[in-house]
């Protein structure tokens, strides 16, 4: 019960006027949605601890898995060469052609495990945030990877960006797989072209590489960025699959969004966003 009461002045007379309110029943669903939320907000920690476990342990045992296949591997390819070494003669040209393509596969295999073990390294790794000068980096990258490049007509061009903040070695991997898959899928054009830049974009650092090389068809623009999903061939491009998915882990860790356009036999562009890192203060 709530008692309100008021002093009035009726016809010179001062009187008491008293209101009574029941209000059991909104205190009792006041208390009832207390009590929901309590058991609400348990219950999201509950499923959110589960989540993480989950995820630990299925980082844990990609981790395992994919170190402890990289020694049969070795062993492998390194028998096959023994093999082609000591017995070329006996087993002669399908042998040793044979022998080739077991070596080649291991070789892909472990390509591969490396892949996964940067992508699930990637989930546990600390993020250390420092401000980046984007453009640099792109450009550093590209002079790594000059190479695949080489005896062909490139026309890369590296503009403007805004600087971000973030972890710089796990960004430095995001530019090394964009650029390195621009130069790859430019392979086949007599003049190739890529584009890096950046603006700022609703308070978030946006960038872009585009190529004018093989593209891909939207409708399956969402196999992407998932681990194992290609959308050219092996025999046409080379790859493990896992590049894509590297970049949009690293990328989803940092708060960041990453999406990409294209068309078939006309190139594709890949978008990103992190943080804007903040704009250095000059005192003077």
């Amino acid at each position: 019960m709530v008692t309100s009461t008021v002093l009035i002045d009726i016809a010179g007379m001062p009187c008491l006027i008293s209101i009574v309110r029941d209000i059991s029943d909104q205190r009792r669903v006041e208390e009832e949605i207390r009590n929901l939320n309590v058991a609400l907000e348990h219950r999201v920690k509950e499923r959110t601890a589960e989540l993480e476990a989950a995820l630990r342990e299925l980082e844990s045992f990609s981790y395992s898995v994919s170190h402890d296949l990289r020694s049969p591997l070795r062993a492998i390819a390194g028998y096959a060469r023994v093999i082609e070494e000591d017995y070329a003669v006996q087993i002669g040209a399908e042998g040793r052609a044979q022998l080739e393509r077991i070596v080649s596969n291991a070789i892909r295999m472990g390509e591969i495990i490396d892949d996964l073990l940067d992508f699930a390294r990637i989930g546990r790794a600390e993020l250390k945030r420092v401000p980046i000068d984007m453009a640099s980096l792109a450009r550093e990258i590209l002079a790594e990877q000059s190479e695949a490049g080489a005896g062909r007509r490139v026309d890369v061009r590296i503009g403007d960006m805004p600087r971000a903040m973030a972890d710089r070695s796990l960004v430095r991997q995001v530019w090394s797989n964009l650029l390195s898959n621009a130069l790859k899928y430019t392979r086949q054009r007599e003049q190739a072209v890529i584009e890096a830049g950046g603006t700022v974009v609703a308070g978030e650092a946006h960038f872009f590489v585009r190529d004018n090389g093989a593209g891909f068809d939207m409708a399956y623009a969402n196999k992407l960025f998932h681990v194992f999903q290609r959308l050219h061939r092996d025999s046409a491009f080379e790859g493990t699959g896992v590049g894509l998915a590297i970049v949009a882990r690293i990328v989803q860790r940092h708060g960041g969004r990453v999406w990409a356009e294209g068309m078939p036999d006309q190139g594709a562009t890949f978008h990103f966003t992190l943080p804007l890192a903040p704009v250095p203060s000059h005192s003077g």
